[in-house]
């Protein structure tokens, strides 16, 4: 089993629970929340994760 380099999220604060990501070999993408790493992993493509980042990013509108 090929071990995973895992970055915390930039917007996490200390001790607060958190989205951590990380690159496989063969291109796909994890995500996994902190506090059970090794629970439930999300498999995902660079693709796919980039338009979650842009989703995620992308301005409320204002009522």
């Amino acid at each position: 089993m090929t071990m995973l380099t895992w970055q915390k999220s930039s917007y996490c604060g200390e001790g607060d629970s958190c989205v951590h990501v990380a690159a496989t070999a063969t291109g796909t993408v994890q995500l996994t929340e902190s506090s059970d790493p090794t629970a439930a992993i999300l498999r995902t493509t660079p693709t796919a994760f980039a338009a979650l980042l842009r989703t995620a990013k992308r301005p409320r509108p204002t009522d």
